[in-house]
Order: structure tokens, then C-alpha cells, then sequence
């Protein structure tokens, strides 16, 4: 069993930075892949950022590159996001989630365990 648990969302003004924190336990998370997702108002649930476990590889949505940063600390077992030059745009309910297979590419379907999210609100 998996257990991802998120912190760090909150309320910032637009063109502020927030981080958020994924601590992750349960398993050996060595050949995982650890992907962060977010949910709007009103909108169906999209990828913003993953990485590999192992060798760090990055992958991100075109709607983050360059304001947003996934990292992971492997002796904390964390994966981290850190969000800079906010949007309201980027308003949503962020989740973190593992990709048991190591795909950094992994869709929502791919993933096999999830967080309970944590708000992020970007006020204009």
C-alpha cells in the first residue's frame, strides 16, 4: 500500500510562488514515476508535472514550462513542486500521484495511487 499525503497549497497573489510537498510512503519507490495533476472549478482533472524516481527525468504540460519545477528528495521520499510566476489560471485542487511502471509519460489512467490534493488559489 501507497500512501502520498500533499502540503503546501494555500492562497498567494498573482505572479507569487507557492511549493508544494508530496511525502510518500508504504513501498520502495525506486522505479517509480511521481506525477503532480491538478483539478479547476468546473474542469476535468490535467497534468502539470512528473518525474522518475530514479535518474530524475522531467516532464511537464506546456501550460507550466518554465514557472514550475517537480524535483524529488529520495532520502525523504518527497517529490516537490515549486511554482513560481502564479496565474489565476492556475487555481485548482493540485494532487500528487505514483505511476507504478516508471512511465514519466504516464496519463491519469497510468497512475495507481493518489493523494487527497491540496488547494492552490491565485488571487489577480
Amino acid at each position: 500500500q501507497v500512501q502520498l499525503v500533499e502540503s503546501g497549497g494555500g492562497l498567494v497573489q498573482a505572479g507569487g510562488s507557492l511549493r508544494l510537498s508530496c511525502a510518500a510512503s508504504g513501498r520502495t519507490f525506486a522505479s517509480y514515476t511521481m506525477g503532480w495533476f491538478r483539478r479547476a472549478p468546473g474542469k476535468e482533472r490535467e497534468f502539470v508535472a512528473a518525474i522518475k524516481w530514479t535518474g530524475g527525468r522531467t516532464y511537464y504540460a506546456d501550460s507550466v514550462k518554465g514557472r514550475f519545477t517537480i524535483s524529488r528528495d529520495n532520502a525523504k521520499n518527497t517529490v516537490s513542486l515549486q511554482m513560481n510566476s502564479l496565474k489565476p489560471e492556475d487555481t485548482a485542487v493540485y494532487y500528487c500521484a505514483a505511476n507504478l511502471a516508471g512511465l514519466v509519460k504516464a496519463t491519469e489512467r497510468e497512475y495507481d495511487y493518489w493523494g487527497q490534493g491540496t488547494q492552490v488559489t491565485v488571487s489577480s
